[in-house]
């Protein structure tokens, strides 16, 4: 690898091609390198070689909804900064503006959440900038088929699991690429929140993906809705069939959620519509899942756990519905029942079913110590504490009772934490926790 410098800008001579990249806050970013490319329902095709990486005037997502619950929680979506990609096979490279160049970096990789519907890699709330100046390592965000494109399929016309598939292709060009970046491609960690955290756990378990990274850091994974999807799914196949051949992406998109299966029928689980499908490739049958699971235990260290109030934010800021009429005591009981069965329970038999196996699992919880936070520490917590930006974070409700300091003095701890495990596999008992988290070695 060789680099050029020049106003704010650096250029890699990769032996992927010439990758022009941001320099600047200490940090140098290569913004959405495209790793692969896919028609509509096929497998993606790797990129070998490309020639020439501009940096682009506006980010690529797949096409898909604004969410406005997210919009509350999070941030407004600013739709001018987006540009819609039905091929969303792009990766961000953030890295330390200043090292030696024989040093060879741990690598963290980035898998967002959302459902599996929203979202992409590269977005300000998890500019992960502040993390790899600190901690001297590189991450790489990674964007993926979402939704009717890359998460909801089951015949030959339309495969499920497409953004598996994504997901395992970005890492093999990463395996193959990231040294020319200063990488170390022996020393990879896959680190995933809400439904990227889902995807972690069953790239684990992934036909073709084995080898590809070491470590797994999930954060709140709802592994309660991942069994008995079955007919959910099918339902939600058989209802959006009309719309495989629509040729505006967009209105594809917009058009799905009118044929949403029925919450009565199928349970909290329709909160979440989308998700890897079990029986079909990369993945093995469900009953088979806790059972590769321990078969591969040993392969892996990982980090595995939840914020203490997942659900908080979901039903006591509620606008609608009956959440808005019942009392404060009520829903402090079905925010601590429903976080148990979607994200405690099921990492706890997770976690102790690969310790089962010989595994080297720690777990943990994060809470708020805050007297006056009345939604506590809710789903998303956790993202402010790893991504600390301030700009990006400033109008999200879920930090309404939240002093900015609090989240920047536990959120360095976490970060150094986190780049231990990735570094190592282990975090001693000596390192320093914040007073925000409960972890233990399973």
């Amino acid at each position: 690898m060789t680099t050029q410098q020049h106003k704010g800008i650096h250029t890699f001579q990769s032996s992927f091609g010439t990758i022009s990249a941001l320099k600047g806050n200490g940090v140098i970013k290569a913004k959405s390198i495209r790793y692969a490319w896919s028609e509509r329902f096929k497998k993606p095709v790797p990129l070998e070689y490309l020639e020439t990486h501009k940096i682009p005037d506006k980010t690529p997502v797949c096409p898909q909804h604004v969410s406005p619950l997210l919009d509350r929680l999070i941030q407004k979506t600013d739709v001018e900064q987006f540009e819609p990609e039905e091929s969303t096979q792009f990766l961000t490279i953030t890295r330390p503006e200043h090292f030696n160049d024989d040093e060879k970096l741990p690598v963290i990789v980035w898998i967002h959440g959302g459902s599996y519907e929203i979202g992409c890699g590269d977005l300000p709330t998890s500019d992960p900038s502040v993390w790899v100046r600190e901690q001297n390592i590189i991450v790489v965000s990674i964007s993926y088929r979402l939704g009717l494109f890359g998460f909801l399929g089951g015949d030959e016309k339309r495969p499920a699991n497409l953004g598996l598939y994504d997901m395992t292709t970005a890492l093999m060009w990463i395996k193959k690429y990231i040294s020319d970046f200063g990488g170390d491609h022996e020393n990879i960690t896959v680190f995933g929140q809400s439904s990227g955290g889902d995807a972690i756990a069953h790239l684990m378990i992934s036909e073709g993906a084995e080898n590809l990274f070491r470590r797994a850091i999930i954060h709140s994974a709802p592994l309660g809705f991942r069994i008995n999807r079955q007919k959910m799914s099918s339902e939600f196949l058989r209802k959006t069939n009309f719309l495989k051949d629509e040729p505006d992406a967009l209105k594809m998109a917009e058009s799905y959620s009118d044929f949403l299966p029925s919450f009565r029928k199928y349970g909290l689980k329709t909160s979440m519509p989308f998700c890897t499908q079990y029986g079909y490739p990369p993945l093995c049958r469900e009953e088979e899942s806790l059972k590769k699971w321990k078969e591969i235990a040993s392969k892996y260290d990982v980090l595995i756990g939840s914020n203490k109030d997942e659900t908080a934010f979901y039903v006591k800021t509620a606008e609608t519905g009956i959440y808005t009429f019942l009392p404060h005591k009520i829903l402090n009981k079905i925010v601590r029942k429903t976080t148990e069965s979607i994200y405690e329970k099921p990492a706890k038999i997770f976690a102790e079913n690969l310790a089962a196996g010989g595994g080297n699992v720690y777990q943990f919880s994060i809470q708020s110590t805050l007297k006056n936070n009345y939604i506590g520490a809710s789903h998303c917590l956790d993202l402010p504490l790893i991504f600390e930006n301030k700009e990006a974070w400033q109008s999200a409700e879920l930090l309404k009772d939240v002093p900015w300091e609090y989240i920047q003095e536990n959120g360095k701890k976490l970060r150094a934490l986190w780049a231990e495990f990735a570094r190592t596999g282990a975090i001693s008992e000596d390192s320093e926790k914040p007073e925000i988290l409960i972890l233990k070695k399973v």
